[in-house]
């Protein structure tokens, strides 16, 4: 019943759109920036008991959820899930971009990712997207298929509300730093699965965007531990191998700058490769999909 759930939910991602408004992984945010502006000190002690207090019930009510068999397993999955609405981000900037609407497509890069996208030109833009669906492919879909696959909806649910807090409080702002570290770690245990079974799974799709999966897996083992994150450099190197472009450079984010190592061999990217990720990225999908009902349906 739990693989048949994935499935569904799955299908459902792709036919179903979020709604505006009310979506549970948006309600769970407001309820944990309130949860956030009561308990918040600048202490990691207070950081690990906000992180736990938001996650655990949240994965408690998906474990008694999932006492709803297969529906309910849809229904987590289908909120959990983000894989459709990535494709169709990256689609909205990638059409821009084509149009010759720069300023258009850097007012939907916010929707993908931090960075700032006032001074970036239209490679600096591309190459914001295409490392956005490589990173968020396992946030988004591989991560909760994989959670979902060996705890049903507690691990759905769980795995989504780590994420989530890790997009809220993981980064290393002054005011985070110190209480953000505790979910940002968090999120490193919880996706270092996902990514590397992401990073695989590109790997083995490079031949639908005319990649060559053995260099896609030299490039991957040799560049995914160079960037900063250990999950998102695996994501990022694979699909620059299968993709055959290079990624990484300077990012800024909020005014501060960063360096990114370079991963990859072959040109930048360019308009193009948006398009092409968004393949791969389907690509992966399905294969995440694979591999989680397979595993559901052996654990029974």
């Amino acid at each position: 019943m739990r693989s048949l759930g994935l499935v569904a939910g799955f299908l459902l991602d792709a036919m179903v759109p979020d709604p505006p408004r009310g979506h549970p992984v948006a309600l769970f945010g407001r309820a944990a920036g309130w949860w956030e502006r009561r308990i918040y000190r600048d202490d990691e002690l207070t950081g690990a008991a906000y992180a736990v207090s938001a996650v655990a019930p949240v994965a408690a009510l998906g474990a008694v959820a999932e006492r709803g068999g297969a529906t309910a397993t849809a229904a987590a999955t289908w909120a959990t899930l983000g894989g459709s609405m990535l494709a169709r981000e990256a689609e909205g900037v990638a059409r821009a971009l084509e149009a010759g609407d720069l300023e258009g497509a850097r007012s939907l890069v916010p929707r993908l990712c931090g960075r700032d996208p006032a001074g970036l030109d239209e490679a600096g833009v591309a190459r914001a997207v295409v490392e956005s669906v490589a990173e968020n492919t396992s946030d988004a879909v591989t991560g909760p298929l994989v959670w979902g696959a060996l705890a049903g909806v507690g691990g759905l649910a769980g795995f989504r509300a780590v994420n989530t807090l890790d997009a809220m409080v993981g980064h290393r702002s002054a005011r985070y730093r110190r209480f953000g570290a505790a979910s940002a770690r968090l999120d490193d245990i919880a996706g270092w699965g996902p990514a590397r079974l992401t990073a695989v799974l590109a790997v083995l799709a490079a031949p639908a965007v005319g990649g060559d999966v053995g260099r896609a897996w030299r490039i991957w083992r040799r560049d995914g531990h160079r960037h900063p994150s250990p999950n998102s450099g695996q994501c990022e190197a694979a699909f620059a191998g299968a993709l055959g472009r290079t990624l990484g450079g300077v990012n800024v984010y909020r005014g501060r700058e960063e360096r990114r190592p370079e991963m990859g061999e072959g040109p930048a990217v360019d308009t193009a490769d948006i398009r092409r990720a968004v393949r791969l990225a389907r690509a992966v999908n399905v294969g995440a999909l694979a591999v989680a009902a397979g595993v559901a349906r052996v654990r029974g």
